[in-house]
């Protein structure tokens, strides 16, 4: 066989077909990319605050304004009795609907208290109160059982340290996530005092330690490093006292808005006075299902124009 020889014609495709071939198979892909990007894993988004459902519930008559189902009653009999139990973050929304409900229902009697979220659902569940304050979602379990809920208010979660603390700035949402989780324990990492973070952190029992883990961490567990000291008792003045120098910890806004022993932490330059502060969660009012007479009530009443305006109120804090 003998070659070809030297600067003689070339077998096969002239090069600009394979160009074209080329860029052919490029327009192809590109056609093709955002389906090839579906199969890539999505990094979990950190969860903003949901606007509030003005419908019922699924299980409780669903696509139901709660307007409709639950309605300003014009007459309530006396001796009516209204008790709540839950979330300490909505002791001032719980105290601004009782007196309003004492006010337009006379001779009827509303008792309050916060125990937290869990363990309002706890009474609830046992049949010792007519409503639970919620400052998280139910769960499917507890929707199972046969409880339903209404968000009447969003709040918004504050950051705090004492006001004698000497660190003046804010932080990022980043380096909150870092102090929560054990990863940073020096105020000096942030310019600070060279002192020890002490983690404030609330019980389990409470609607704020779910919303936070839920906002803040993205679902993840809060660090057990020593500087992190779990509450035993889910209460907010306690929790405010023990701040002091090198203390921080959360609580709903309007508890701590016009407290003068603690100052309230930006984050990512915003306050929780801001509609772009990161850290907002729904509250809700939870009841057994079928509502009775007493649950109609005051649920028509929170939900009225009255009661929304009060309640509006104490979410700013007084």
């Amino acid at each position: 066989m003998s070659e070809q020889p030297a600067g003689g014609p070339r077998k096969g495709l002239p090069p600009i077909v394979f160009i074209l071939i080329g860029l052919a198979g490029l327009w192809g892909l590109q056609s093709q990319f955002p389906k090839l990007l579906g199969w890539l894993p999505s990094l979990p988004s950190l969860p903003s605050a949901p606007g509030l459902n003005l419908k019922l519930p699924g299980g409780s008559g669903e696509g139901k304004n709660l307007a409709t189902a639950f309605p300003l009653q014009q007459n309530v009999p006396a001796g009516t009795t209204i008790s709540m139990d839950g979330s300490t973050s909505m002791v001032l929304i719980n105290e601004a609907l009782k007196a309003a409900f004492l006010k337009t229902y006379p001779g009827t009697v509303v008792t309050t208290a916060a125990t937290g979220s869990d363990n309002g659902i706890e009474a609830l569940m046992g049949g010792t109160v007519t409503v639970a304050a919620l400052s998280r979602p139910l769960t499917a379990e507890e929707q199972q059982r046969g409880l339903a809920a209404v968000p009447v208010a969003h709040d918004r979660i504050a950051i705090v340290v004492g006001i004698d603390n000497p660190f003046r700035r804010g932080l990022s949402r980043s380096q909150l996530v870092q102090i929560f989780r054990g990863e940073i324990t020096n105020w000096a990492t942030f310019g600070g005092a060279d002192r020890t973070i002490r983690v404030l952190n609330r019980p389990t029992v409470s609607g704020t330690y779910g919303a936070f883990r839920t906002i803040v961490l993205g679902g993840n567990n809060f660090g057990t490093t020593p500087n992190i000291t779990t509450l035993v008792r889910d209460a907010t003045t306690p929790m405010l006292r023990q701040l002091r120098l090198d203390g921080i910890g959360y609580a709903t806004y309007g508890q701590v808005a016009d407290q003068r022993t603690v100052r309230v932490l930006a984050i990512d330059g915003s306050t929780p006075e801001a509609e772009t502060y990161p850290f907002q969660r729904p509250l809700f009012y939870a009841y057994r299902q079928p509502p009775d007479p007493a649950v109609k009530a005051f649920l028509g009443l929170a939900l009225s124009e009255d009661g929304k305006a009060r309640i509006a109120t104490a979410v700013k804090g007084p």
